[in-house]
């Protein structure tokens, strides 16, 4: 399945924080959307790797994306390395993605940033023809998508650019508490953790606030770039504000 935009998080619950809402726009513009989570979030204090797989299900189910896979690196320990880097380059020729969004490159979890690179780095080798692999006996063809946009995540990095996500908001954090065990959840008797508490999804919602701001809509995701972004039309540059 070719896909528009192909997502990737190190941890479920990445993407879901870091761009549900221009996913679920996305999808409602009828591209096709997928997500692959690098590892399975078993050394997360709360949870375990089962209940973090039956929540990703649950969130994929109400962003409604087209796919999702877990390449299940080790949480942690997993590194920007040739058997790494050729589990990244596969997922990226099966699906072959125009644009993949990623985690920060530097944030408050060092797996974050780890894995931004990582993934960086594959989407470029995915191109080179010598770089070989294969699926089902079957050599893939090379393939580099256009762009890779490293959405923001816990650390304020200032945005090269923003989605507006006002009419998705709610729906993303729809998404983002179908990881019961991760975030707020007085029921559970697990210990408290640094997004367990209510005013973490606060923040959440203050981030999406502060960035639709700087655009004039109520709410937005930020994006991070290395490429220069090229447009043939000032017309892309006329913000519609309701």
């Amino acid at each position: 399945m070719k896909l528009y935009i192909l997502a990737f998080g190190v941890h479920p619950d990445d993407v879901e924080l870091g761009c549900a809402g221009t996913i679920l726009a996305l999808k409602e513009q009828g591209k096709k959307v997928g997500i692959v989570d690098l590892t399975r979030g078993e050394l997360g204090t709360r949870g375990n790797a089962e209940t973090r797989k039956q929540e990703a299900a649950a969130a994929a189910a109400s962003l409604n994306v087209d796919i999702r896979e877990n390449l299940e690196m080790a949480d942690g320990f997993f590194q920007n390395d040739e058997i790494h880097l050729r589990k990244v380059i596969t997922a990226i020729r099966k699906y072959q993605p125009e644009i993949i969004l990623c985690n920060a490159p530097e944030d408050r979890h060092p797996d974050h940033g780890r894995s931004a690179k990582l993934v960086a780095d594959a989407a470029f080798l995915s191109g080179l023809v010598k770089i070989e692999t294969v699926v089902n006996n079957e050599a893939q063809k090379p393939w580099q998508p256009a762009y890779v946009f490293h959405y923001i995540q816990d650390r304020f990095l200032k945005p090269d650019f923003v989605f507006d996500i006002s009419s998705y908001f709610e729906k993303k954090m729809e998404a983002v508490l179908c990881y019961k065990t991760q975030f707020y959840n007085p029921t559970l008797g697990e210990p408290e953790t640094y997004i367990s508490s209510p005013e973490f999804l606060e923040t959440v919602k203050a981030r999406a606030l502060s960035l639709g701001k700087r655009v004039g809509v109520k709410y937005a995701e930020g994006y991070i770039t290395k490429k220069t972004i090229g447009f043939s039309s000032f017309d892309a540059f006329i913000q519609q504000v309701t």
